[in-house]
């Protein structure tokens, strides 16, 4: 019933379905309560139905009343928050999906901006990541049709894009830095839904978890994943929560509860109802409440990642490392109206336990704040952490005294910048082809003999690719019209050798085999191996 709403960057993450409940297709749990009742009287309460009830008797042309309503809904909510929403009652059973639902579609997570339905991520192991889908691609047709515009709903990307295992879809792309558009005819297929990517040993005693959503069943496959490791002798664990745009509450408390004493504060939550204030404690005897444990965040962790990743920092149970996250804490409730829509209305803020806002600010435009991720690279956040300034009235203090910073987010402890030194128009346009996936294809059928008789382990010490098999590949991609760039293909070769390697020990070993192999040239991942040493 979903469609994760990343492709050949393996750093996948989140359904379809769930743009409808977030505008940028972040999803944090929403909070299920009583409906409001009579709220306090409203002054000129009659004074929309007057308005309406003028426009649809005088104005110069027939007008739409009910769709009228519905858009004057929307923008009101727009002025209050962000994530504050308007669901029409035809969209609302979409809306409803459960978020681990079963459903076959192309495995996508989306979002609808500026009238374009644009690719957020492409589902890790879904027929997208399969043919070269990538974060930011923007899709301008659906088999051969224009599928851009303000009419584009959420329901329209369902209809075109979910259906039966099997049948296909071609979608033309614009992507950025590529001229031209690109063309790609996907096999849908059963999406699958496992949120824990990957659970290994990868030094001694040390563990790594990688964790993309939070999910209906995320806590289940947590726990497995880590009394697996435990019972291997894992004493130091890697918890790695980026590109996790959240989930349920209840699932997020549960994994810090694995990490916190007993009676800890996880989070709480101030509205200005007495009812919707509440506080979050950890409950029972943690699973890993001693070992050393380090948390990997960036941007794209949000909400529910932010809850456990600001509640483990303020008790000073882990290190933080990587950039500071999103910034998503407003909590939602479901209002029922007479027509069978629904408002999704804000009546909460989430905080940490030091009293952290986690929510970033919002200036009632709700383009300005999607575009907050942006000003982060124009203001330099992402590449230096002395670009990030912060007032005193920020500042808080964890528990065993040190500071930390309120604003939106959480602030690592260790500061990473995002590595952009690899990329390249070329390498971009080598992955649009599926040309590395078809050359790890090709290296795998070829060794694996080879490949079968070897530890993952030793894999990822003595396995090579080598430079004629990169020469091959450049030599494909300019059978298949990609010219060849030396200095692009220079920037992005030993990137290139590391993630086509990656993929190779995928075909093995499944995701862990990915994520060790390429998790030993990244340079968020290797802070967290020289701060557990």
């Amino acid at each position: 019933m979903s469609e994760k709403i990343q492709n050949d960057s393996n750093t996948i993450r989140f359904p379809l379905w769930l743009a409808t409940m977030l505008t940028i297709g972040i999803f944090l749990g929403i909070y299920i309560g009583k409906k409001l009742g009579n709220t306090s009287s409203i002054s000129n309460k009659d004074l929309l139905n007057e308005a309406l009830r003028h426009i649809s008797n005088e104005y110069v042309d027939s007008v739409d009343i009910k769709q009228l309503q519905q858009e004057g809904i929307q923008a009101m909510l727009e002025k209050l928050d962000p994530h504050s929403t308007y669901i029409a009652a035809k969209d609302l059973q979409v809306a409803q999906a459960s978020l681990e639902a079963d459903f076959e579609g192309i495995g996508i997570e989306f979002q609808i901006f500026n009238d374009t339905v644009q690719v957020i991520t492409p589902i890790s192991g879904g027929p997208s990541e399969t043919v070269g889908l990538q974060a930011g691609d923007k899709i301008i047709e659906v088999d051969g049709e224009k599928f851009t515009g303000t009419n584009i709903t959420i329901n329209d990307v369902f209809k075109k894009l979910r259906g039966k295992k099997g049948t296909s879809v071609k979608l033309t792309i614009k992507r950025k830095g590529i001229s031209g558009q690109l063309s790609f005819t996907i096999i849908r297929d059963k999406i699958p839904t496992y949120s824990v990517d990957a659970s290994y040993i990868f030094a001694p005693q040390t563990g790594y978890i990688k964790v993309s959503r939070f999910g209906e069943n995320t806590y289940q496959e947590f726990k497995q994943a880590l009394d697996k490791l435990m019972s291997q002798g894992m004493k130091k664990l890697v918890l790695d929560l980026r590109d996790n745009p959240g989930g349920y509450l209840e699932h997020a408390a549960n994994i810090a509860d694995e990490f916190l004493d007993k009676n800890k504060l996880i989070v709480f939550t101030k509205g200005r109802k007495h009812e919707y204030s509440n506080e979050l404690n950890a409950e029972r005897l943690g699973a890993f409440e001693k070992g050393k444990l380090i948390v990997l965040v960036d941007e794209g962790s949000a909400s529910a990642s932010e809850i456990v990743a600001g509640a483990l920092q303020d008790h000073d149970r882990a290190t933080i490392i990587g950039r500071r996250t999103f910034g998503k804490g407003l909590v939602q409730m479901p209002i029922e109206l007479s027509d069978g829509s629904e408002l999704r209305l804000t009546i909460s803020r989430y905080y940490t336990p030091s009293g952290r806002c986690i929510q970033k600010p919002y200036n009632g435009s709700k383009e300005q704040y999607e575009l907050e991720y942006l000003n982060r690279f124009k203001n330099g956040e992402m590449y230096s952490k002395d670009s990030i300034h912060f007032s005193d009235s920020l500042k808080y203090k964890t528990d065993f005294g040190r500071t930390v910073y309120g604003g939106g987010g959480i602030m690592p402890d260790i500061f990473v910048p995002q590595d952009t030194t690899a990329f390249s128009s070329y390498l971009s346009q080598l992955m649009n082809k599926g040309l590395l996936r078809e050359l790890a294809s090709e290296i795998y059928n070829s060794n694996n003999k080879i490949i079968s008789s070897m530890s993952l382990q030793q894999f990822a010490k003595d396995f090579k690719i080598m430079d004629t098999d990169l020469q091959k590949m450049t030599l494909q991609a300019e059978k298949s019209g990609i010219k060849f760039n030396a200095n692009g293909f220079g920037r992005s070769k030993e990137y290139i050798r590391n993630y086509i390697k990656a993929l190779v020990a995928k075909y093995k070993w499944k995701n862990d085999g990915f994520y060790f192999v390429f998790n030993q040239n990244d340079k968020v991942f290797l802070e967290a191996t020289r701060e557990l040493r």
